[in-house]
């Protein structure tokens, strides 16, 4: 049970419950990722900047992706017609228990904004654009039980966003141009968690409300692996805000300039495809929820893992959504049938280090890999496997993997007999575990975890 448990933690755990289809019309939401700890008792490791990748797709899959992300919410509501901010600077202003890494946070990302997709985003001090509202985790979690933060239209505080609910005023598909949102974020989680929040949902209020499980490149995408906004993210931004669209446009309108205007913003579109796109039957979705969700029991939820299986086998999907499947069946049976949980891994990792930009996943299939290893008296692969997803990790920006890898591999080096070389990695992880878990003392809970992996058998071995 031990691997279980530690692998849950490291692993994706974004994938909950969803709320009903009536709240999921008012507001986009990123997915809860709960975390053992809140408050920063030491320094931790900032991200600097991230370097832009040429986004490799086609440009007829990303106008089909474009479409697919613009005219329809996450619950499968379409929407109308195009919206966005029109006329001026996009200001986005932080108000409410402000986490003292916010600023920091917020500032490269409207550097990478500017940079990167070409917007004009400032900082406000006062009313802003997007007003992003930092409030207690338990007020977030008793209005939407399984949700970090969320945006909603028309609102620029707590309070109106109370008075709004149950009328037409919080209805996506009532805006025709947008002016004035909020985001509710968490003032009392991990830097990690809020830095996430800040990238989703500020994106999300300027853009694309919708998420797409096929994406492998995206932070749209409700398997949560990409933490951070990706080259694909902020090329769906720019073509957003291009000149050649405009608020009230409809699906059709976009579609018929989509062509030429990908033509100019990337110009090196690739040819083929990496996913058959497609609307996501609703029955994989709950299932892959219930898979890796925190409820039900491990024979239930390992059911449901196959079932969306056997889901993604049916629909004929050879790309993410079938790779996240295999994933979640990895995931179920690490603690009752290694080899299995080990070949299902390998057909996840198989398949996503064939799709563009799934890099970040197959490292986080790594780290399963990396910890299985350790369980079954294999330090010198999971010390490889830890390798592999470290540089990866960094370059993805996602704080906790890194630090959870790099704990595991010292753990693998300690295993070994190598014990100052795990010391050193263990000191140069934790700036990243404070940023990633939250504080020491879910820091010290994870290397617990982890220490609980190796067999005694293996301790005594290299003691001896």
């Amino acid at each position: 049970m031990r691997i279980t448990a530690v692998l849950a933690l490291a692993a994706l755990t974004a994938c909950a419950q969803t709320p009903d289809s009536g709240y999921r019309a008012e507001v986009s939401m990123n997915r809860l990722v709960e975390q053992p700890g809140s408050s920063v008792t030491s320094a931790v490791n900032l991200f600097s900047g991230q370097t832009p990748q040429r986004v490799s797709r086609s440009n007829a899959e990303i106008a089909q992706d474009f479409l697919d992300l613009e005219f329809r919410m996450e619950s499968g509501r379409a929407l109308p017609v195009l919206t966005r901010f029109e006329g001026g600077p996009i200001t986005v202003a932080l108000t409410g228990q402000v986490p003292p890494t916010a600023e920091a946070d917020l500032a490269r990302l409207i550097s990478r904004f500017r940079n990167e997709a070409g917007l004009d985003v400032r900082r406000a001090s006062g009313p802003a654009n997007i007003n992003v509202v930092f409030v207690p985790r338990k007020t977030i979690r008793a209005t939407f039980s399984n949700v970090a933060c969320f945006v909603a239209p028309r609102v620029a505080s707590w309070e109106e966003y109370k008075a709004a609910r149950g009328t037409g005023t919080l209805d996506w598909t009532t805006l025709r141009q947008r002016e004035r949102l909020a985001i509710f974020a968490p003032a009392d989680s991990t830097p990690q968690e809020v830095r996430d929040c800040l990238h989703e949902e500020i994106a999300q209020a300027m853009g694309p409300l919708n998420d797409l499980y096929q994406l492998p490149d995206s932070v749209f995408n409700d398997d949560n692996f990409h933490t951070v906004l990706t080259s694909f993210d902020m090329l769906m931004l720019r073509v957003h805000y291009a000149p050649e669209l405009r608020s009230g446009m409809t699906r059709e309108q976009v579609a018929a300039v989509l062509p030429g205007l990908l033509a100019r913003l990337n110009p090196t579109g690739a040819t083929g495809r990496t996913h058959q796109g497609g609307q996501t039957p609703r029955a994989w979705i709950r299932a892959m929820e219930t898979a890796l969700g925190p409820r039900g029991s491990v024979s239930a939820r390992n059911a449901a893992a196959h079932e969306a299986l056997a889901i993604a086998h049916a629909q004929g999907w050879q790309a993410s959504r079938l790779a996240f499947s295999w994933f979640a069946v990895g995931r179920l049976n690490v603690s009752n049938d290694p080899v299995a949980a080990a070949n299902a891994f390998a057909n996840a990792e198989r398949i996503y280090r064939r799709l563009p930009g799934a890099q970040i996943q197959a490292a986080h299939v790594d780290m399963q890999l990396a910890a299985l290893a350790l369980s079954q008296a294999n330090p010198a692969q999971a010390i490889a496997f830890a390798d592999r997803a470290i540089p990866v990790a960094r370059q993805a920006q996602n704080a906790s993997l890194l630090a959870t890898v790099m704990l595991v591999k010292a753990q693998a080096l300690e295993a070994q007999g190598n014990v100052a070389a795990a010391r050193a990695l263990r000191l140069d992880s934790q700036g990243w575990a404070r940023y990633g878990f939250g504080s020491d003392a879910a820091t010290r809970a994870r290397m617990r975890d982890i220490a609980s992996l190796v067999p005694s058998k293996l301790r005594q071995l290299f003691r001896g």
